[in-house]
């Protein structure tokens, strides 16, 4: 039997493009529209039948590999909860409370991202909006340290450059488009000005478009971009009606992190003086928002927490994931939808294997084959409803297009908070 539903939320990047149309037939998703090749691939290449959790190789009944699971980070004097941003926000709270009850650290694949933008906001602030005011009202936007042709296919569709908005009927043609890297990128290709700028010389340049937003002219050069480029741009950002800045890990894992953003969020604050400015960064993963949302609602912090002292305590350079692995200070690991092989620097990524690992994920991916204790779980937005947030910090409700035939990453961890506090 043929069925067509409209209207799905597509959870691969943080864009959460909410127009997707799938049909499925006999309980198996057939064709796709509206989706970017990331999304198509998500729903078209979704296998569902690696149903049997793994315990050391072997599959096991759930009961097993949930007693498995339990007895490894019952037995951890320093366990870490990991990844966190590609499951629901309904999930993410379970494993607060799991690492709450196991004094566990937990860190979400923010702490290699946008870290430094959770910094920055707790120090100064930030002026913010959703992706509708942007489709709808921005007429100025500039991209920086990002790519999001490459990285958010439909961004510029749907919600930003080429989008149709009440305000901008014209679309591309209503909007300036600046782009700001150290290097031609296909969104710079397409972008009416493109700001070349040498590496590690972000800050430098935040803080000379504050001082001539003020009318204050730098007395120094910066390598690269002379003062006329800067100034040019300092007169667009003031004259706008509506500017927004999206910004990457260009920006936040470049020399200077959470300085370079905190200018950046000055910047933005001090323009709303002239105009309506806003910034956004630019979230990889579907709910890795929702992971700092999250965190944050039940332990103060976005991410890096150690609940080692009966309290949650946050540690940038002391909780995060990558550090504390480095350090060989984890002594078993809970891998949560995220695939730390790619994301990990080496030192941290080989202890990772010498330790006692659980790795709950709907798809097998790099990190899977070394993991001690293998939980295949229901996949968010495609066999089992929940909740994520868009990049703007909206949350939206995920819906299943196919019959749930494994648990959820939620009803896994509910199983594994009672078998913990059995042992």
């Amino acid at each position: 039997m043929s069925r067509i539903i409209e209207d799905v939320i597509c959870k691969f990047c943080g864009c959460l493009c909410d127009d997707i149309a799938v049909e499925t037939e006999d309980d198996h998703i057939v064709k796709i529209k509206r989706a970017c090749p990331n999304g198509r691939s998500m729903f078209l290449d979704y296998d569902s039948s690696f149903s049997k959790p793994l315990v050391n190789g072997r599959e096991v009944e759930w009961d097993e590999a949930i007693t498995a699971a339990a007895d490894i980070l019952d037995k951890a004097d320093s366990p870490l909860i990991y990844g966190l941003s590609s499951t629901s926000s309904e999930s993410q709270r379970k494993a607060v409370e799991l690492a709450d009850h196991l004094g566990a650290v937990i860190d979400s694949t923010s702490s290699v991202c946008h870290f430094p933008t959770s910094q920055a906001l707790q120090a100064v602030g930030e002026a913010t909006c959703t992706l509708g005011e942007v489709k709808n009202r921005a007429d100025l936007l500039i991209y920086w340290g990002c790519n999001p042709l490459v990285s958010h296919i439909r961004h510029f569709s749907r919600y930003s450059a080429n989008a149709k908005g009440m305000l901008l009927p014209n679309g591309r043609k209503d909007r300036t488009v600046v782009v700001v890297d150290v290097r031609p990128t296909a969104t710079s290709k397409v972008a009416d000005i493109f700001l070349q700028i040498k590496p590690e010389t972000d800050y430098e340049i935040l803080s000379s478009l504050r001082a001539l937003v003020h009318g204050k002219k730098p007395e120094y050069c910066i390598d690269g971009v002379n003062i006329e480029q800067l100034e040019q741009l300092a007169a667009m950002l003031k004259n706008c009606r509506y500017g927004v800045i999206f910004f990457g890990m260009g920006l936040t894992m470049s020399t200077g992190r959470s300085y370079n953003v905190t200018e950046l969020f000055t910047l933005v604050a001090e323009l709303n003086k002239f105009n309506r400015f806003s910034a956004m960064p630019m979230r990889g993963h579907g709910n890795v928002a929702g992971a700092d949302q999250v965190l944050t609602w039940l332990s103060g912090y976005p991410t890096a927490v150690s609940f080692a002292c009966g309290i949650p305590q946050i540690g940038p350079g002391e909780f995060t994931s990558v550090d504390m692995l480095a350090g060989k200070e984890i002594d078993a690991a809970f891998i949560i939808a995220s695939n730390p092989a790619v994301h990990f620097p080496h030192a941290a990524a080989s202890h990772l294997k010498k330790i006692p690992t659980i790795h709950m994920a709907p798809v097998s991916n790099g990190f899977t084959g070394d993991a001690d204790v293998i939980l295949p779980t229901a996949c968010y937005g495609i066999d089992a409803p929940g909740t994520s947030y868009r990049m703007d910090n909206v949350p939206l409700r995920l819906r299943s297009v196919l019959k749930k035939k494994r648990p959820t990453d939620e009803e896994v961890l509910i199983q594994i908070i009672k078998a913990v506090k059995k042992c």
